[in-house]
């Protein structure tokens, strides 16, 4: 069995549907197929919960209506029959009955989850309409059947395989499987979510969970590319990397891919492609277990990095200082990116803010405390590219006079690290673009 996740680009627009499920029906493989929310609709749904959350009723009802107008026209051109326009119809009206009684209860974060659901169940809802108009065998799976993550927001991957496998097992003669990415269910059995991106993550926890054969990731470009093809020119996709590899572009930046979606399919070996779903004939990007080649194979970026430097000559070489500092991060449940350290000071990165003030409160009973704001972490990913003597000159060669506020190198055989400041980060990757890859 395999699985195939298309993203809201994906599903965004009536003919991409149509196109969805042209290359779900083009072989007899069995297959759970995860869709994300149409395009733009998880963004309108947060800012709906940011009105609510303000007391402003008036505000998040412009915001409902503004996006139910949008699936009343979707659906209209998505579906031909007269049964199928009204059972999507029916669908719509239900959904966004249920967001308009929300403006006339206490909002809580609980409800906010509740409402960022309400994009994937829309489209898989469509998606399965659309399917059974066509003639088209699916089963309609939901995934808060299934999927499930604990106390500390944790998937619990042996739980979700061993409900997939017995849901799986009711339906011994069907080929194809629709689901929802994203939500879930969390410990409390409520609705809840795997984050921004998550839909990657659901594929391949689904994929980890009963042992697939691959995991196919489908966007709107054809791989994972050596440099951000927004930014910079003469970028190309980039035909196989290693778990390793991936893991580190999708954390610092690569958006094709969900940096959380790696491990699982990484812990149970299940490769996974990134394919695009305009170009289905594309070779696109192959992850596996398997290390291939060596040099710099692409550079990712990072944005809203901010970083904290403590100087304490008194402390810094003291037993326990470090474990001291780490224990504030971990209290505040803030992740840590970047790390250096000298004889009197210590700086690291982070990129979430929630907790900035507390943070700095306690680090000061250490020293000095400085902070700096709008930093951008830039990656450099390869097999071995710490282990290449070349490599850091050819960097530094690149950026030239470009001030760097700090550098990890050799944490990682896969990576060279570096921050500066956003406001250099398109010139600093077009650079780097130029003096790497023509190397290469």
């Amino acid at each position: 069995m395999k699985i195939m996740k298309f993203g809201g680009t994906s599903v965004g627009k009536p003919e991409r549907m149509l196109q969805v499920k042209d290359l779900i029906t083009k072989d007899t493989e069995r297959k759970i197929v995860v869709l994300s929310a149409l395009s733009g609709t998880t963004n309108s749904l947060v800012k709906i919960g940011e009105a609510l959350a303000l007391a402003d009723k008036q505000l998040a009802k412009e915001r409902i209506d503004e996006l139910h107008a949008h699936y009343e026209q979707f659906y209209q051109e998505l579906l031909q029959s007269s049964a199928g326009r009204d059972k999507a119809l029916k669908i719509i009206q239900e959904h966004f009955e249920f967001l308009n009684i929300i403006l006339k209860i206490s909002f809580n974060e609980a409800i906010n989850r509740d409402i960022l659901a309400q994009g994937e169940l829309l489209s898989t809802k469509l998606f399965q309409t659309l399917m059974e108009e066509l003639k088209v065998d699916t089963v309609f799976l939901s995934a808060m059947d299934f999927m499930s993550i604990d106390e500390n927001q944790e998937p619990e991957l042996l739980k979700i395989g061993e409900k997939l496998k017995a849901i799986l097992g009711e339906y011994p003669d069907n080929s194809i499987f629709v689901t929802q990415g994203y939500i879930c269910k969390n410990h409390r059995n409520e609705v809840d979510n795997l984050k921004r991106g998550g839909s990657d993550y659901t594929a391949s926890l689904i994929g980890a969970a009963i042992s697939a054969e691959v995991v196919e990731i489908w966007t709107d470009i054809d791989g994972m590319h050596n440099n951000d093809p927004r930014i910079v020119d003469q970028t190309k996709p980039i035909a196989q990397l290693s778990f390793d590899e991936a893991a580190e572009l999708a954390y610092f930046g690569a958006k094709i891919l969900h940096p959380a979606s790696i491990w699982p399919a990484q812990m149970y070996n299940v490769p996974v492609k990134l394919l695009n779903t305009m170009q289905p004939e594309a070779l696109g990007t192959t992850i596996t277990a398997e290390e291939q080649g060596t040099g710099v194979k692409a550079i990712a970026a990072k944005d809203s990095i901010t970083a904290i430097k403590i100087k304490s000559s008194r402390m810094l070489l003291a037993y326990g200082f470090l474990r001291k500092v780490f224990e504030i991060f971990e209290k505040y449940k803030t992740p840590i990116d970047m790390i250096t350290t000298s004889e009197v000071a210590l700086s690291v990165t982070i990129d979430d803010e929630t907790y900035l003030k507390q943070i700095i409160a306690e680090l000061e009973q250490f020293g000095l405390v400085e902070v700096d704001h709008n930093q951008t972490i830039i990656c450099i990913v390869g097999n071995m590219v710490a282990d290449n003597k070349g490599t850091i000159k050819k960097v530094m060669d690149a950026l030239g006079e470009f001030p760097i506020r700090m550098i990890s190198y050799g944490g990682s055989r896969h990576n060279v690290t570096l921050l500066i400041s956003a406001s250099l980060k398109n010139e600093a990757l077009q650079n780097l673009n130029k003096g790497l890859f023509s190397f290469n």
